[in-house]
């Protein structure tokens, strides 16, 4: 079942359930996926859904942290809401010693040692973690490991 197929039968469900926020993240998300597929003029691949998906996540993650900063707790709880009916569709996130393996890997494999290889492991490393890992996290995980 592809993911728009899973989204529209999680769409109807939430609304006999009358489950509004669960709803109203469904249709924003099948609004982004449709907008990319415009976007892009063909119908969404696996990887193009989950980098829509991803997308989706990292905006309330960032929402979330500029909440919390100006102390809005009431928006704080409406994020979490939203990021938990998101985590159902986004891939599952890998560990950070899962991480740290597949970093290892690949710097062996582009046989890189110091700071100045870090763009080379970073473009070899992230289409193998594309979505199932932070950023942030792995640019950090990365540099640990090559210093």
């Amino acid at each position: 079942m592809s993911l728009l197929e899973r989204l529209n039968s999680d769409m109807k469900q939430a609304m006999k359930n009358k489950e509004k926020e669960k709803l109203g993240v469904i249709r924003m998300v099948k609004a982004s996926l449709q907008n990319e597929a415009i976007k892009l003029g063909t119908d969404l691949t696996e990887a193009d859904e989950l980098t829509v998906i991803s997308r989706e996540f990292k905006q309330r993650k960032d929402s979330l942290h500029e909440f919390e900063k100006a102390g809005r707790q009431d928006l704080v709880d409406k994020i979490h809401s939203e990021l938990a009916v998101l985590e159902v569709y986004a891939p599952k996130q890998l560990t950070e010693e899962e991480l740290s393996e597949i970093i290892k890997t690949t710097i062996e494999e582009t046989q890189s040692s110091s700071k100045a290889d870090m763009g080379k492991v970073m473009g070899a490393l992230m289409p193998k973690v594309k979505g199932k890992a932070d950023g942030s996290l792995v640019n950090k995980l990365v540099l640990q490991h090559l210093s």
